[in-house]
């Protein structure tokens, strides 16, 4: 009998924090990856946490910011690969929180700006910049680093 193994996949979660018609990105600092590059806040999912649980966190982490689980809605998953290795990405929206979106994390970060979708930072990691079109877009899914090029406005 063959026993079945599955791919186990690493988790992210994002935060896309609307202020209007405009999205807060952190700019990465001494981090070994990306730095310099604009991100969405973000992390890694871990153990024994939900997926909402950990955008909740990352957000407070590294904004300072409190969401309230019912303000979170869920907008996009991406499958990415980078480096090699393959990653799901899990965004979230909000439009509500409690408290100033602020740098939390000075040995990570080094700027925190408001941009709209349609004029990010020349420096904004690549997959955030697709992420983003294609929450723009209603498009629930995408793929990054697998050699397709994602369909817009499908």
């Amino acid at each position: 009998m063959t026993v079945r193994v599955r791919h186990k996949l690493s988790a992210a979660v994002f935060i896309v924090l609307w202020r209007g018609p405009e999205v807060c990105l952190l700019r990465r600092n001494g981090t070994g990856w990306m730095d310099g590059f604009y991100s969405l806040p973000a992390g890694g999912l871990e153990a024994n946490e939900t997926i909402r649980s950990a955008a909740r966190r990352e957000a407070k982490e590294e904004t300072g910011v409190e969401i309230a689980p019912e303000s979170l809605t869920y907008a996009h998953t991406l499958h990415c690969l980078t480096d090699g290795g393959d990653w799901v990405g899990h965004f979230f929206t909000a439009i509500r929180w409690t408290g100033t979106p602020s740098i939390r994390e000075p040995d990570k970060h080094s700027d925190l700006g408001w941009w709209s979708p349609g004029s990010l930072p020349p420096n904004t990691i690549p997959y955030i910049r697709q992420a983003l079109h294609c929450i723009n877009q209603g498009q629930p899914y995408s793929e990054y680093g697998w050699g397709v090029v994602p369909v817009h406005g499908s």
